[in-house]
């Protein structure tokens, strides 16, 4: 059974920065998507930065041209640097990796890390 791992969640003053990695318990091939969701409670969680197998990047508006995601295929790992937090980004962030394994396609998720942005 593949794990995600993840890191790097913890407390930061509003203005700073924190990176969360997350890497798999294997490596894995036939990535279709690396990512990085959040939720609050009492809320959906939401994607905030999805990488493709292409590479091509999407955000959430809320975190555009503050957070960045990035990917390291041979580890099977990807990163969330995450600039400028505010209070509002506090919750607890997943990441997420969806491959085509044996035949279909495989989502999996990590324990989740929690943010805390105080102000």
């Amino acid at each position: 059974q593949v794990q995600l791992v993840e890191s790097g969640g913890g407390l930061v003053q509003a203005g700073g920065s924190l990176n969360l990695s997350c890497a798999a318990s294997e490596n894995l091939v036939r990535i279709l998507s690396m990512g990085w969701h959040r939720q609050a409670p009492g809320k959906q969680r939401e994607l905030v930065a999805l990488i493709l197998g292409s590479g091509n990047t999407n955000y959430a508006d809320s975190v555009k041209g503050r957070f960045a995601i990035s990917r390291d295929n041979v580890k099977t790992a990807v990163y969330l640097q995450m600039n400028s937090l505010k209070p509002e980004d506090t919750t607890v962030y997943y990441c997420a990796i969806t491959t085509l394994r044996f035949g279909s396609i495989r989502n999996y998720w990590g324990q989740g890390t929690q943010v805390t942005v105080s102000s």
